[in-house]
């Protein structure tokens, strides 16, 4: 990311909603630094919002863009116990990790990690949550502190590092388990002696191997 990019992105109340149309708050500030979007792109920061990004940026002050938003106040997430399913689908799109439970039982919301990102709302299946003003009147930064922008921001950036660690030592285990058949491969394919057929299974777990380094020296 660059100079301009980071200090774009500290002006943002990093919500990680995804209504600047970007897949978060690091997306879009790397966007404004390249001039590919335009500075009234978050709904959350409002009207200071876009004046703070017009400050770095050098470019004047412009309403809030309608196309992807209002500014309003802060939002809460709050579950229904006697309608959760758990489904745990509300945790997988929660960026901070504000959503705790787990498979088929309740899920509940920790109220100082929710930034009101509203992604928990499509994600359920039996819109079981419902959203809470929890700031009346003040809206935009009124409503948030830097101090929130910062805790959030923490939160997501510790959840994206862990989602990819996750994901490369599944790979890894995918791996090892592809090397473990292609070690003794008639041992691991039942019914599969034939010489053909054996050849063509080790030709897809070569080509699954072959892949997946692909995949990660392209990381």
């Amino acid at each position: 990311m660059s100079a301009l990019a980071e200090r774009l992105l500290d002006a943002l109340p990093q919500t990680q909603c995804t209504r600047c149309g970007y897949p978060d708050c690091a997306g879009y500030a790397q966007a404004l630094a390249d001039g590919k979007a335009a500075l009234n792109q978050c709904p959350p920061g409002g009207a200071e919002g876009v004046a703070r990004l017009a400050a770095i940026l050098g470019q004047p002050v412009r309403p809030l863009s309608a196309e992807h938003g209002v500014e309003g106040p802060r939002t809460l997430a709050v579950i229904d116990e006697n309608w959760c399913i758990g489904c745990t689908l509300c945790i997988k799109a929660c960026p901070t990790d504000a959503i705790v439970g787990s498979n088929k039982h309740m899920h509940t919301v920790i109220e100082p990690w929710c930034t009101g990102c509203e992604l928990c709302i499509p994600a359920c299946p039996v819109d079981c949550i419902s959203l809470e003003n929890v700031t009346g009147e003040r809206t935009g930064w009124a409503a948030w502190s830097q101090v929130d922008a910062d805790a959030a921001r923490q939160r997501y950036e510790r959840r994206t590092e862990r989602q990819a660690r996750e994901a490369t030592e599944h790979q890894q285990r995918l791996q090892a388990r592809a090397h473990t058949k292609l070690a003794d491969l008639p041992a691991h394919t039942h019914g599969a002696q034939d010489a053909d057929e054996l050849a063509r299974k080790r030709a897809v777990i070569e080509a699954v191997l072959a892949k997946a380094r692909a995949r990660q020296g392209g990381a």
